[in-house]
């Protein structure tokens, strides 16, 4: 997922995906943990993928907070 991808999600959109993220990599974690792992680079994947979105989300959070800024 490219973070032009991520940039179209609206903001609950956004919440949501990135909540499944950190679901799916506490399963990886367990899957891991047990050896039942299969794709392990599904792990690093996974990571960025959420790494990505987080940092969306923040500059969404921070293009809120100048907008009333630089209106008075």
């Amino acid at each position: 997922m490219r973070a032009s991808d991520v940039r179209v999600f609206s903001p609950a959109e956004l919440q949501s995906r990135i909540d499944d993220a950190r679901e799916a990599l506490f399963k990886l974690r367990f899957q891991t943990a047990f050896g039942q792992a299969t794709d392990t680079s599904q792990f690093r994947k996974t990571r960025r993928d959420l790494a990505r979105m987080l940092t969306v989300q923040r500059e969404n959070e921070l293009v809120v907070a100048v907008e009333p800024a630089s209106e008075g």
